[in-house]
């Protein structure tokens, strides 16, 4: 198969060919239809997690089932799936809780394991981690709900537990920022967002937010707290850096709740949080791992209502050689929505 691969720490990606993979007892391997580009995978490339070398990345994704291991019982080749970017094991505690994005043997494809930025890819413990795909939901739509938009959902319904009327500022209005705006109007709350990109704010409005504030024009605390009349109920750093953290945190009232969702890697040191603020004022700091595969339907629920149009999150779609190109700069990459790789797309010459 074809697959994006590179073979050091920050190396330039190539589009290669390579052996296809081969389904693991109780796992299956699954053609990929689409999978989306994502900031994690960037941390990959750049060295922020641990990987095997050579590595093809790649951890959001949706495709068809093109092979069954051992010991799988309800998947069949030709089923339409997706799967969360983090698969339980299916054995422990909290896999038979239904807690699988925090399992402490989990594999996660692109990290843990090659990725799918290729044709084909291997996924373990099927059975657990498997999510089917109605027929209303396309493969480009469903791969975004993998990482960001699952991760956005359970960051905002099941961590933050956010409701009708309450405040909620984004801070990033890149995949996961546009997929916590849509998805905290689903929910009845009034959205602030802020990015640094104009036109990701214009996305953000267009999807609901009721302000956008531009990152950088005005201290963002002080902007949240005058519209909100105080600070907002929850707050979402959907980027993952120091001054975003710090932004989101300072722009709650007291007894708010922030979400950490983009990833935050120790470069120069840990980074600094204002953890005074946090304690003075009671907040809440909640982590969003992802969500495991049976909090899917009540998700899909809500796209197959109309509530939730992941579909119009995505900026655009590209193949392997464009993806090989763009991950090594997606960090510095101007988006304003998701972009979906096609492994079958031709390449542009």
């Amino acid at each position: 198969m074809r697959a994006v691969i590179f073979d050091d720490v920050r190396a330039q990606p190539e589009v290669r060919e390579v052996p296809d993979p081969v389904a693991p007892a109780g796992g299956v391997v699954v053609r990929v239809a689409a999978t989306g580009l994502c900031r994690s995978d960037w941390h990959a490339w750049a060295g922020h997690d641990e990987i095997a070398l050579p590595h093809v990345p790649g951890h959001e994704l949706a495709g068809v089932i093109a092979d069954v291991g051992a010991g799988v019982t309800r998947w069949a080749v030709g089923d339409r799936v997706t799967v969360p970017f983090v698969c339980g094991c299916g054995r422990c505690a909290w896999c038979r809780t239904g807690q699988a994005q925090v399992c402490p043997d989990q594999q996660q494809p692109g990290f843990t394991h090659w990725g799918s930025f290729a044709g084909y890819v291997a996924l373990h413990a099927a059975d657990t981690n498997l999510v089917g795909l109605p027929d209303t939901v396309g493969f480009a739509a469903a791969a975004g709900l993998g990482c960001r938009f699952a991760t956005a959902y359970r960051g905002l319904a099941g961590r933050a537990r956010v409701t009708a009327g309450e405040w909620v500022t984004v801070v990033g209005a890149g995949g996961v920022g546009l997929s916590a705006v849509m998805i905290a109007r689903a929910l009845g709350a009034r959205v602030i967002a802020v990015d640094r990109n104009p036109e990701a704010l214009t996305v953000a409005a267009r999807l609901g937010a009721e302000h956008t504030l531009l990152a950088g024009a005005a201290p963002i605390p002080d902007a949240v707290a005058d519209l909100t009349g105080g600070g907002g109920h929850v707050s979402v750093d959907a980027v993952g850096s120091e001054q975003t953290c710090a932004d989101a945190i300072l722009s709650l009232r007291r007894q708010g709740r922030h979400v950490q969702i983009g990833l935050l890697p120790p470069v120069g040191g840990h980074p600094r949080v204002p953890m005074d603020r946090v304690i003075g004022w009671e907040l809440d700091v909640l982590g969003s791992h992802g969500m495991a595969a049976v909090d899917y339907p009540a998700m899909l629920a809500l796209i197959e209502q109309g509530a939730l149009r992941p579909d119009l999150l995505i900026e655009r779609t590209i193949g392997l050689r464009e993806a090989a190109a763009l991950l090594p700069v997606f960090d510095r990459t101007t988006v304003a929505g998701m972009t979906m790789i096609d492994p079958a797309r031709p390449d542009r010459a």
